[in-house]
């Protein structure tokens, strides 16, 4: 396999709104397709080929199950960039995280279980809403899209994994001392 694009791996449409039972069916096929019993699928093939193809496939399923990792890929490929090269944030997003952090951090010192479960389920729907912004924005971003669209998503982006840092924190085993 000469391609990293994940959808190509799995021969899927690039798009958002994919379905996972869809991600798995596709990866299942690929995956059978390299069994060491389809001679007819991979003739040439070694152990060692098979192993780094079904590696690849792996990846490619893990990447397009998780909406986030979905998304980015989906941006790169349309021509977006790089969450390194553009670090943008809405500015009210930024204050909102930081007031998020400091609650959290609060409940985490005072050892708080009730505050734990607000910061995770306010969490879990700010991540809700940035999975439906990132899908109507790449709904509404045209075809080919433009330089705009793809910025926007890069920052909707960008807010999201804000959100996914803190449920990352949240669920984090706490650290022994």
């Amino acid at each position: 396999m000469e391609t990293n694009d994940p959808f190509v791996i799995l021969g899927l449409p690039a798009r958002f709104d994919l379905r996972e039972a869809d991600v798995r069916a596709a990866w299942l096929r690929r995956s059978a397709a390299l069994h060491p019993d389809r001679a007819d699928a991979n003739a040439g093939m070694d152990e060692a080929e098979r192993a780094r193809a079904a590696a690849v496939l792996n990846d490619a399923k893990r990447t397009l199950e998780d909406p986030e990792r979905r998304a980015d890929a989906l941006l790169l490929r349309l021509g977006g960039a790089t969450k390194e090269q553009d670090k943008s944030i809405p500015p009210e997003v930024l204050m909102e995280m930081m007031e998020a952090r400091e609650t959290l951090e609060q409940a985490a010192s005072a050892g708080d279980a009730a505050a734990l479960d607000g910061s995770r389920a306010w969490a879990e729907e700010r991540r809700a809403g940035h999975i439906e912004r990132v899908g109507d924005l790449f709904a509404r971003a045209g075809d080919p899209p433009d330089a705009a669209a793809l910025r926007a998503v890069r920052a909707e982006l960008n807010a999201w994994r804000y959100v996914e840092r803190m449920l990352e924190q949240i669920d984090a085993p706490p650290a022994s001392g």
